[in-house]
């Protein structure tokens, strides 16, 4: 069969493209902006693609096409394929139909925190011999692709609240119908599509709504919109994790790279692993609660934990240049962008921190987190913005109440020569974007050479 793939170099429909060609598809893609790591990963596994999107790239007309959310009306090959009757489908739709069908899915939903629990989970099932398949919005360097079928009935899958198509408004994870379900937290996010927290709520309780009586719910004890999602209704067990929960973690560094793993007041294991930060934390016990629902020891889940290798672009090093260290990370939301220096600054102490940060995200562009941007960095020793032309609204403005010193810059020369000017043996340089950012990891690195 040949499908082709509309929207092929997002994270999930690349990974669909992976799963499509295991199956013994002959898949083919196209998208604007055809770049690596997705286009470098999907041309190794011998998947066409396709710059653009010119109705000619569906002659001969393909089997199936598969049309990934960021498709709307009006592109030149949604109209072909509506005016010449293609057979059509979303991504999860397809995942659900094609994959899933018949097979235990675990997945990991929630505002913060997706890629990285659902990268530990497949990992604590791999390592317990449980050859899990799985669908992540990133690569996890302990499998270095960021999907597979896998050989067993365990399927595990990050399952994201955005929609699903043009023509499906529900959230993409109301297709999945997991047996476990991980629910990490719950913000005001995606300002593009849902209009307050309680859309996002609502579609959250369409999960639960899925998952069966005879599966499990996880999530932390803390976190009072997801209180408020299970008490529209649950059918199914739910076990809580930190402070106040079934699952805890007693820290045995202040940086959360050691701890303890405690259920129902028992000592599971010791975690000992590179991530940092509280938030990393509480995605390790709400994976170790997901891997015991399906037979996986918590002690023999806490030594694969101590084995993994958190997923690029999280928190990842990717250059240290004469005493200064460069990471990457994808942070985008206040929260993500202050627990992350969260957990750096408990690992460095008082070594100097700058955070360079592009507000890129469509909600950052709605200017939907506005509020909390200028406090996000109080952290970090001083702040750089990104500030393009076409932001839209003003960012100096919103971060000039900043806590730390701050300068927003207009062009990626600006940001590298103030780093430059400010940035001394030691100093650790965090890179946060949702996107690629323009290069700008390697023009540092190179320039601080």
């Amino acid at each position: 069969m040949h499908i082709h793939i509309l929207g092929i170099c997002g994270t999930f429909m690349g990974s669909l493209a992976v799963l499509a060609k295991e199956l013994g598809h002959r898949v083919t893609g196209s998208d604007a902006n055809v770049y690596p790591p997705m286009s470098t990963q999907l041309e190794a596994q011998g998947i066409e693609l396709m710059q653009g999107y010119e109705p000619a790239h569906l002659e001969p007309a393909p089997d199936l096409v598969v049309v990934g959310n960021a498709m709307s009306r009006g592109n030149p090959a949604v109209e072909y394929v509506l005016n010449k009757g293609l057979p059509y489908v979303s991504g999860p739709q397809w995942l659900a139909d094609h994959v899933l069908q018949g097979r235990w899915v675990l997945a990991a939903a929630g505002t913060h925190g997706k890629t990285t629990t659902s990268s530990m989970l497949a990992w604590v099932l791999e390592h317990a011999g449980m050859s899990p398949g799985f669908l992540i919005g990133g690569v996890p360097q302990n499998f270095g692709i960021s999907a597979r079928l896998g050989g067993t009935p365990f399927f595990v899958v990050e399952a994201d609240e955005y929609d699903s198509a043009f023509f499906d408004k529900r959230s993409k994870f109301v297709h999945y119908r997991p047996r476990t379900a991980i629910l990490n937290n719950l913000e005001f996010d995606h300002a593009d599509i849902f209009p307050d927290l309680a859309a996002i709520e609502r579609q959250f309780h369409h999960l639960v709504r899925t998952v069966p009586g005879e599966g499990l719910i996880i999530h932390p004890e803390s976190e009072t919109a997801l209180k408020r999602v299970i008490g529209m209704g649950c059918w199914t067990p739910v076990q809580t994790t930190g402070d106040g929960g079934q699952w805890q973690a007693k820290l045995l560094s202040a940086d959360g790279s050691r701890f303890e793993v405690i259920f129902d007041g028992e000592v599971q294991g010791v975690v000992e692993w590179e991530l940092t930060g509280r938030h990393n934390v509480n995605n390790a016990l709400a994976t170790l609660a997901a891997a015991r629902h399906v037979g996986v020891l918590p002690k023999q889940g806490a030594e694969a934990l101590s084995e993994f290798r958190s997923v690029k672009r999280r928190m990842e090093k990717v250059a240290e240049v004469n005493g200064v260290t460069i990471y990457d990370d994808f942070a985008h939301h206040p929260t993500a962008i202050a627990t992350t220096l969260d957990g750096l600054r408990k690992r460095v102490g008082d070594t100097p921190i700058i955070a360079v940060v592009e507000p890129r995200s469509n909600s950052m562009k709605l200017g939907a987190h506005r509020e909390g941007l200028a406090e996000s960095v109080a952290l970090a020793d001083q702040a750089i913005w990104y500030a393009p032309a076409n932001l839209g609204w003003d960012l100096a403005a919103t971060v000039a109440g900043s806590p730390v010193p701050t300068t927003v810059c207009d062009s990626l020369d600006a940001i590298i020569a103030k780093v430059k000017a400010d940035a001394t043996p030691g100093t650790q340089v965090v890179v946060m974007s949702n996107g690629g950012f323009g290069g700008l990891h390697g023009q540092l690195a190179a320039a601080l050479a």
